[in-house]
């Protein structure tokens, strides 16, 4: 194919420049796409192709009115594409274009989505396992940098943040498992960023650059932090976003403060989503009454980074009191929040150079909501007396309602959308403009009475004066009067009916319309960029009162929910005690007839067996704790009558898993991997929820791990856990443990009838009704019916006919709880069995095999209660080995 020219020539040179897939080119009031890139955009977006012609070639093409190219690069974002933009530009020669940024899912800003948008960098440490991240929202110009003492923790990190896009540095490229589970368990595009940006001394200078010398000092973070944050800034600044101006302060997300809730925890909890990926169902949707978008991301951090800090949430405590009762101060706060926009965006905005009057008119009434808020707050006394007040008062309210003022005194009520029509500014703003715009004014005026003034002076009748582009200004006179127009007329059209003319002085008058309006529109430009950029320097101010903001809405939310769900305030302590009268599960509560019940623990009663019926709510109970814990270190009120929460530094649930075999990885390695993080990481001071353990693997290689566990957690850790099991077995462990308690949720039977009475009682459970459940599931009648035949036998260690095994006549025999396998055959009581035994010597020490002895010796060296659970499992298996002969030391 011939090479191109012409605009085709100047975008394919143009995508030569970008590593971007797809290039929108703007050729006059249009974004073009050419060549494979015009297909490409075409089957996303179901645009119409058309063919451009150049020195003798035809390529496929493609476009989008300029004004609409925005919901058109979102769509093609979220897709997957980088999409670099070259925009249009004067030249004396005429029109030159050149690529102002590249569009990545993590510098987008131009989206409707409430929630954050993060760009997230990852530096592995090197010679160490630690490693740095930096989170960027260019949306709201939200900048933190965290550390990670592992890849599990890093993961967690990003697991929380939810970025969209991931930039890993040089080391953590190479690391194949970290990249593989960022694909797999984050929603996030890769991308690859030039290794230059990660080194540590560019990036540092990046990072004081940005944010000043002193505030990085001042971060305590390591090398690995500052290099993600570098390389940030840096990819930030290289797609031309802009927006680096937002990016006001650096903030340290530090994990003292926070209670550890890990990737695992927050998916089981089902934080912001259910189990099957919605967000209906979830725990924040249940509990979101927020007016704003901002409220909204705000009331979700809290849920993914409770608090620790009993100053800080006993103050949250506070406004959720007082808003809750005082009903009707909390409905006038909402009404006033309902009228708010999102600052931090706006600011972004603004600092980029898109933001345009009607976003700046948003940004006026939103400066307008904190005096009301304010004035709402101090006017109720229960509000007055609550920290509130400090938060509304926190902004610098005076330089606040300046640029409010400013905005007001500046911007016309209803300004056009595009920043080039003219129509931005009110008068009095600005003299130069009153004058242009007064002078344009009399001239229309002129203008609008001309064709009166040319009947009444000519006598002619059907006279209009109109413009066009084509004529400009003219006059029009029908044809029957258009022979009695004065010589001074000068005919420039003759139409069916009508002819149009012009004069010298219609001319000159078009002429000073044409050159006012074109002044009035340089002019309003000028000082719309003048305006955008003041709005662009109070970023930081922006910021802040949209912080306040989106605290009060937060607040209010969670008080919207308490009142209106009879939820009550906990006593926060720093003590072990965890007393939960009548609580409820805050989510099942709203979609059924929650029945509620206690938990009861402390230093004498730290570890909760919890047994029961299958589907009895076993599960329920425990994640509602978990909830409980988690909703009072967020500040907000629980479902529960009365609620006494000593606070924990973490939060670790193993609540079932699914298979994960095309990632290598079974339902019992994940529930291995998931336990061995829980038995890592937890302390003391945690909580953990342990729903089944071993459940996955053979029934006494099940029964030891659990077992184990129990000990380990119990001896070494000292968390309070609730453990829920069917292994009866470990419901002996509290006769044995100090701090080991059983709890079950009760059934009753009446006549073979079972129900589930939802309700947590002291002590273990008799047993688990399965197949009672199974008769729920609908499993056939005839394989129920055998069940509870075989299971009777079993208890009874009776002989069972083991039907259909291809012998014409049925086979007895007796199935061994022991050893887990049947017995040779037997009488129906089992009275064979017996003679057997008899007849069977005695067992002593000499008749014992050597290597069994060894085997014997090696087990009564190995300490349970030193031993870490997944070790001693280890030791077990090879001691099993050894005794069945496969082999051992």
């Amino acid at each position: 194919m011939t090479e191109a020219t012409g605009i085709v020539g100047e975008f394919l040179s143009l995508k030569e420049e970008t590593d971007a897939e797809l290039l929108a080119m703007q050729c006059g009031d249009f974004y073009e796409f050419f060549d494979e890139d015009a297909e490409i955009v075409a089957d996303e977006l179901d645009l119409k192709v058309s063919q451009k012609s150049s020195h003798g070639s035809s390529y496929p093409m493609a476009g989008v009115p300029v004004d609409d190219l925005t919901p058109y690069l979102k769509a093609l974002v979220e897709r997957g594409y980088r999409v670099a933009v070259a925009d249009q530009y004067e030249t004396d020669s005429g029109h030159a274009r050149e690529i102002v940024r590249v569009v990545t899912p993590g510098t987008l800003l131009e989206t409707t989505d409430a929630d954050a948008q993060y760009l997230a960098a990852v530096v592995a440490g090197g010679t160490t396992d630690d490693y740095g991240l930096a989170f960027a929202d260019v949306t709201t110009g939200r900048f933190l940098v965290a550390e990670a003492t592992d890849a599990d923790e890093a993961l967690t990190e990003l697991y929380r943040f939810d970025p969209v896009e991931v930039l890993p540095g040089p080391d953590a490229r190479a690391d194949d498992d970290l990249l593989k589970t960022v694909r797999e368990r984050i929603d996030a595009t890769l991308t690859l960023h030039e290794t230059e940006a990660f080194a540590p001394k560019r990036a540092d200078h990046a990072v004081g650059e940005q944010f000043g010398r002193e505030t990085v000092d001042r971060l305590s973070v390591g090398d690995p932090a500052i290099a993600a944050a570098g390389a940030a800034l840096d990819y930030v600044e290289e797609t031309g976003a802009g927006v680096l101006a937002s990016m006001t302060r650096i903030q340290a997300h530090h994990g003292d403060d926070h209670v550890t809730l890990d990737a695992t925890t927050q998916r089981n909890l089902e934080l912001t989503e259910t189990m099957q990926g919605d967000s209906e169902g979830s725990l924040f949707e249940t509990i979101d009454h927020t007016e704003t978008s901002a409220g909204g991301r705000l009331l979700k951090e809290w849920l993914q980074r409770p608090r620790r800090s009993l100053e800080t949430l006993r103050r949250r405590q506070e406004s959720v009191a007082a808003l809750s009762t005082a009903a009707l101060a909390r409905d006038e706060l909402q009404d006033a929040l309902g009228e708010a926009y999102d600052l931090a965006r706006l600011a972004s905005k603004a600092t980029h150079g898109s933001a345009d009057a009607r976003d700046l008119l948003s940004v006026r009434d939103t400066l307008g909501v904190l005096p009301t808020l304010l004035e709402t707050i101090e006017s109720n006394p229960d509000l007055a007396d609550s920290p509130l007040v400090e938060i509304v008062d926190r902004p610098d309210r005076e330089a606040a309602a300046d640029l409010r003022g400013t905005l007001e005194e500046a911007l016309a009520e209803e300004p056009p959308s595009t920043v080039t029509q003219g129509g931005l500014f009110r008068r009095g703003y600005d003299d130069e403009l009153d004058e242009v715009i007064e002078r344009h004014e009399e001239i229309k005026e002129w203008l609008d009475t001309l064709a009166e003034r040319e009947k009444s002076r000519h006598g002619l009748s059907h006279v209009t004066v109109d413009r066009n582009k084509t004529d400009g200004y003219y006059i029009q006179v029908g044809k029957s009067a258009a022979d009695g127009v004065p010589e001074s007329y000068e005919q420039i059209k003759t139409l069916k009916n009508s002819k149009r003319f012009t004069t010298e002085e219609l001319e000159e008058k078009e002429r000073e319309v044409l050159r006012l309006e074109e002044r009035r529109g340089d002019l309003e430009y000028e000082l719309f960029e003048e305006l955008r950029a003041e709005v662009a320097d109070r970023a930081e101010l922006l910021q802040d009162v949209g912080r306040a903001l989106a605290t009060v809405d937060a607040l209010a939310s969670l008080a919207t929910h308490a009142a209106e769900n009879r939820w009550v305030r906990p006593d926060l302590h720093r003590g072990d005690r965890l007393e939960i009268d009548q609580g409820r599960h805050p989510v099942v509560e709203q979609t059924t007839e929650f029945v509620p019940n206690d938990v009861r623990m402390d230093e004498d009663r730290g570890f909760l067996v919890v047994t029961g019926p299958n589907m009895s709510g076993k599960s329920t109970y425990m994640r509602q704790v978990a909830c409980i814990v988690l909703l009072a270190q967020v500040g907000s009120f629980v479902p529960a009558r009365d609620a006494e929460i000593g606070l924990v530094d973490g939060i670790f649930t193993r609540v079932g898993a699914l298979d994960e075999l095309a990632q290598g990885r079974s339902t019992f390695m994940v529930e291995m991997s998931e336990l061995s993080n829980i038995l890592h990481t937890a302390t003391e001071d945690s909580l953990v929820i342990l729903d089944e353990v071993g459940r996955g693997t053979a029934t006494y290689d099940g029964i030891s791990i659990a077992w184990a566990a129990t000990e380990y957690l119990h001896n070494e850790v000292r968390a309070k856990t609730l453990f829920a099991t069917h292994y009866h077995e470990l419901t002996g462990l509290a006769e044995e443990l100090p701090r080991v308690a059983n709890v079950h949720v009760a059934a009753d039977e009446q006549d073979g009838d079972v129900t589930f009475l939802r309700t947590v009682r002291d002590g273990p459970t008799d047993r688990s009704y399965g197949i009672h459940v199974a008769d729920l599931a609908g499993v056939p009648n005839p394989v129920v019916d055998r069940a509870r035949d075989v299971l009777e036998r079993l208890r009874e260690e009776k002989a069972i006919e083991a039907k259909g095994g291809g012998s014409s006549e049925p086979v007895q025999t007796v199935f061994d709880l022991s050893s887990g396998q049947f017995r040779g055959e037997a009488s129906a009581d089992g009275g064979e069995r017996e003679r057997e035994r008899e007849r069977e010597p005695e067992t002593t020490d000499a008749a014992i095999d050597p290597e069994a002895k060894d085997v014997l010796e090696d087990l009564e060296e190995i300490d349970v209660n030193t031993t870490p659970p997944i070790e001693l499992v280890s030791k077990v298996q090879d001691l099993q080995r050894r005794l069945e002969g496969d082999g051992g030391e």
